[in-house]
């Protein structure tokens, strides 16, 4: 996966926004105004490129087990959250599969005021 695939996969679903709270570099994805998907545009330009993204604990556990490139969320909660190292040994199609389940984790954990308005949007 490359960074432009990875930025417009994310843009894609409904509610979705992009910030740089923390500094010049760590692109952030929001929904709902809670991140589910944040990376380092500098580590991707070095040909170092990983994604943080949130995680079911128990599912974080057995892929941490299956896959090399599935750590611990670096600078995140270890429990809630997973790095991951693009384009090493874990599918394109499963990088999609875990950037669905984090923005479903956090879609589900808004109120079903904004759940709506989400869903409502054009």
């Amino acid at each position: 996966m490359n960074l432009e695939t990875y930025y417009e996969y994310c843009l894609s679903k409904k509610g979705v926004t992009e910030h740089f709270p923390f500094d010049e570099d760590t692109l952030v994805f929001k929904v709902g105004g809670k991140m589910f998907a944040l990376s380092s545009l500098l580590q991707w330009e070095k040909g170092n490129p990983s994604m943080n993204l949130k995680c079911d604990p128990e599912r974080a556990q057995e892929l941490r087990a299956e896959y090399d490139a599935i750590q611990p969320g670096f600078h995140m909660s270890k429990v809630h959250w997973n790095t991951i190292a693009v384009n090493s040994d874990v599918p394109n199609a499963l990088l999609k599969e875990l950037i669905d389940h984090s923005y479903e984790l956090v879609f589900k954990s808004l109120t079903k005021k904004i759940q709506t308005e989400i869903i409502d949007l054009e």
